[in-house]
């Protein structure tokens, strides 16, 4: 299992930019972000392949970017257009499969960084 360690939440206004940054211990085949608001399931924000291949949620395809830094092992998370529903805490994660979508398919979770999206 590699050890992940998200940096880059905090406060931000609606409409704003925000960018978060997880850095691996070691290379896994696609590493992605989640995000778990309080009360509510951990969803799929988005996901990037070691060749750069992505997926992301089609609430926040358009507003977010998801890279990838083969060299140092660490992906970044650009938000922009920031909107109140996107406040969560926001969890990176790695697997060996290609882009899945669903928690139970990455074995290596970060503590996860808080997001809050308020005026």
């Amino acid at each position: 299992q590699v050890q992940l360690v998200e940096s880059g939440g905090g406060l931000v206004q609606p409409g704003g930019s925000l960018t978060l940054s997880c850095a691996a211990s070691g290379s896994v085949f696609t590493m992605a972000w989640f995000r778990q608001a309080p009360g509510e399931e951990r969803e799929f924000v988005a996901a990037i392949t070691w060749s750069r291949d992505t997926n992301y949620s089609e609430s926040v395809k358009g507003r977010f970017t998801i890279s990838r830094d083969n060299g140092e092992n660490t992906i970044d998370l650009q938000m922009n257009s920031l909107k109140s529903e996107d406040t969560a805490v926001y969890y990176c994660a790695g697997s060996w499969g290609r882009l899945p979508i669903a928690p139970p398919a990455y074995g290596s979770w970060g503590q996860g960084t808080q997001v809050t999206v308020s005026s």
